[in-house]
């Protein structure tokens, strides 16, 4: 088998690199038709690393010696014009490469992998379906910092807040969110990020190490970009100022699996658990819907303690109420007095079985 695999990934492995150096030719003729004649503002890696110093002018044999996937693609000449051009250029660059790449990585790990297929099977189809969603509210998402939620609101994008320059803000996250929690890092993170994006840095910050206020604050000033990114937004319908500051900045923020459609489920009857007789929880198994102890709470500052009443025994766990329940609404009379949750029963059992002899009255 190994002797099989080598010719066949020595070829994926001359595709890709004929593929990419095919792509980054095409891209370096590009760029060397843009900066010919034009003098170097500085380009620097991602790092903040000279690659091409201030005040030389461009050549051929630089560029082609520049790896494109770590460049700042920032301020490479005067023309503001030219940049724009070589912005698009380099990220039109990455998209291509990430895809060959792609292409790439699956052929290899098919090729070394292999088919494990069971016996007596001669051969396999998977077929796997893929669904495009727009996030929508009751979708979950989160940060790097343990910060999940869920989408309360979508608004036009008219509507959000925005800067002083007009900028609309992408995403606004409720601050009561931080202080219990502790997790500053999604405000540093914040911070920094708006930093970076001003500056065309990446930052890498390990953990228990990362950036202080300090380090942060250096790189604010030098993108002239308010201290602790606290600056004031306008509504997006009035056009009023807000009151206070608001921290400011730009995030990663990632859709998770949990979908609202997929959420998506309703009940009237339905399985009940043996011991407890309680319905079952989740949609895979037609359950019911959790009543939790806060959601009894609601209840009673509502003051809605038949409704209440209901929840907690006939449409839970009390056994002989649910019989009469359903009696006398076929007969059309008064609901029944609720029963003994069969819970109690459970409790009972479960005390007798450490030695202890319960009695009621």
């Amino acid at each position: 088998a190994k002797a099989v695999e080598k010719p066949l990934l020595d070829k994926i492995e001359t595709d890709f690199n004929r593929s990419t150096d095919e792509l980054k030719a095409r891209l370096v003729d590009k760029l060397f038709i843009l900066v010919n004649g034009k003098t170097s503002q500085g380009v620097k890696d991602y790092l903040n690393v000279d690659v091409i110093p201030k005040g030389s002018k461009f050549t051929l044999k630089q560029l082609q010696e520049i790896d494109f996937l770590n460049i700042n693609p920032n301020k490479w000449t005067t023309d503001k014009k030219k940049n724009d051009s070589i912005k698009q250029l380099l990220h039109n660059y990455i998209i291509k490469y990430k895809e060959i790449d792609g292409v790439f990585k699956r052929k290899k790990y098919n090729i070394t992998i292999g088919d494990e297929l069971p016996a007596g099977i001669v051969r396999l189809a998977k077929v796997y379906i893929a669904k495009k969603r727009k996030v929508k509210v009751g979708d979950k998402m989160a940060g790097r910092h343990g910060n999940k939620g869920i989408v309360a609101r979508i608004v036009r994008k008219e509507d959000m807040p925005f800067l002083e320059d007009g900028t609309p803000v992408d995403i606004v996250l409720n601050p009561l969110g931080v202080p219990s929690r502790m997790n500053l890092g999604q405000i540093y993170e914040t911070v920094l990020g708006w930093a970076g994006q001003k500056l065309g840095l990446q930052f890498s910050t390990p953990i228990f190490d990362g950036a202080t206020i300090d380090q942060i604050t250096e790189y604010t000033e030098r993108a002239k970009l308010p201290r602790y990114g606290k600056t004031y937004l306008y509504d997006g319908g009035s056009g009023e100022r807000f009151d206070q500051p608001a921290t400011v900045g730009v995030i990663y923020m990632l859709k998770l699996g949990h979908m609202v459609d997929d959420k998506m489920h309703a009940r009237s009857i339905g399985p009940y658990s043996l011991i407890t007789q309680q319905p079952l929880g989740g949609k895979a198994q037609f359950g019911g819907q959790r009543f939790g102890e806060m959601e009894v709470w609601a209840l009673e500052a509502f003051g809605a303690a038949h409704i209440l009443q209901e929840i907690l025994t006939i449409k839970s766990d009390d056994v002989i109420g649910r019989a009469k329940a359903y009696e006398s609404i076929v007969k059309g009379e008064p609901m029944p007095q609720p029963g003994i949750p069969e819970s109690l029963n459970v409790l009972l059992h479960e005390l007798r079985g450490l030695g202890l002899s319960v009695i009621l009255d």
